[in-house]
């Protein structure tokens, strides 16, 4: 299996994705909010495993239809889009929030558990409505 190619910005499709997970954990400023940080947010590099440990999900089977098909994109060299991740808080025990990217990050933990992914990490942003 080829090392994971990734692309330098996500996909236009990845912030509705995203908005569309996180409105079912926060309201809609909120989210909007959050949204709009992802698109301004540098990347950042995490290793795919400490990306499923610090959100606390179980890592996705090989059989999975979505992670088979990101399978099948870096097995023929495409590029994945980075994975949107909103920050944890060990201090208060809420675990990171893969908003969206977490078939990519179980595709890449399954290519090489060290892959380094490019993600876009905010603070999930309070606004007032």
């Amino acid at each position: 299996m080829p090392a994971v190619a990734w692309q330098e910005t996500p996909e236009a499709h990845d912030y509705p994705a995203a908005a569309s997970y996180l409105s079912l954990l926060a309201g809609e400023a909120t989210v909007t909010a959050t949204v709009e940080a992802f698109e301004h947010a540098e990347s950042a590099h995490f290793k795919a495993k400490d990306i499923l440990r610090a959100s606390r999900l179980a890592l996705l089977p090989t059989d999975h239809p979505h992670v088979t098909s990101d399978l099948k994109k870096i097995a023929g060299g495409m590029a994945l889009s980075p994975v949107l991740l909103v920050r944890g808080d060990a201090a208060s025990g809420r675990d990171a929030i893969i908003a969206d990217g977490y078939h990519r990050v179980c595709a890449s933990y399954h290519t090489d558990e060290n892959t380094d992914v490019p993600v876009r990490i905010v603070d999930l942003a309070h606004r007032s409505a």
